[in-house]
């Protein structure tokens, strides 16, 4: 049985850093992608990150780049989002999915995910 479970979610000061992990069990990840959304209330889900377990590379959205990382613990089977530099439009409801490798060709898109974990609140105040 897949399952997905985010954790690291809270709040923070702006410019701040959150870690969010992707606890992750019943699928090979190197035969998967793992994506990162986040949704605010009255808006549609949109892709944040993209990690292919293939090849271990990544792909960020453009409001992302050069602040937000992705790692993988192999030891823990976890896909974890380093978010550094972080500004009150990130908050939101962040949550973690996994498809098949090829969902990594076509991020930010959200087509193709077949298991989707929980979600964990991430708000940026002060």
């Amino acid at each position: 049985q897949v399952q997905l479970v985010e954790s690291g979610g809270g709040l923070v000061q702006p410019g701040g850093s959150l870690r969010l992990s992707c606890a992750t069990s019943g699928f090979t990840l190197e035969h998967n992608a793992i994506g990162w959304f986040r949704q605010v209330p009255g808006k549609e889900r949109e892709g944040v990150a993209c990690y292919s377990g293939s090849d271990g590379t990544s792909k960020f959205a453009d409001s992302v780049k050069g602040r937000f990382t992705i790692s993988r613990d192999n030891a823990k089977n976890t896909v974890s989002l380093q978010m550094n530099s972080l500004k009150p439009e990130d908050t939101a409801i962040y949550y973690c999915a996994t498809g098949p490798g090829w969902i990594y060709t076509i991020f930010p898109s959200l087509s193709g995910y077949e298991h989707w974990g929980q979600g964990t609140q991430v708000t940026v105040s002060s």
